[in-house]
């Protein structure tokens, strides 16, 4: 399946967005008329919390790159 169809199929099915970083839910997205907001289900993530996002997929990116920026902290 393309990006394209992923996207179509998600947004058609769905408002929520449940967002898993190494089986740790980083947050919640939910759509609204600009995008996906973010809310964060734990402290790693907060930096995040109300963020606005284009696509699911660039929320995911962020929430990786904040476990990824602690994981580096943490070496």
């Amino acid at each position: 399946m393309s990006q394209a169809q992923f996207q179509a199929q998600f947004q058609a099915r769905s408002n929520a967005y449940i967002i898993e970083i190494h089986d740790r839910a980083a947050g919640i997205i939910t759509r609204d008329e600009r995008g996906f907001r973010f809310f964060s289900s734990e402290r790693l993530f907060d930096s995040l919390e109300g963020r606005q996002f284009r696509s699911a997929r660039e929320a995911e990116r962020a929430a990786r790159a904040v476990f990824s920026e602690r994981s580096r902290r943490a070496s």
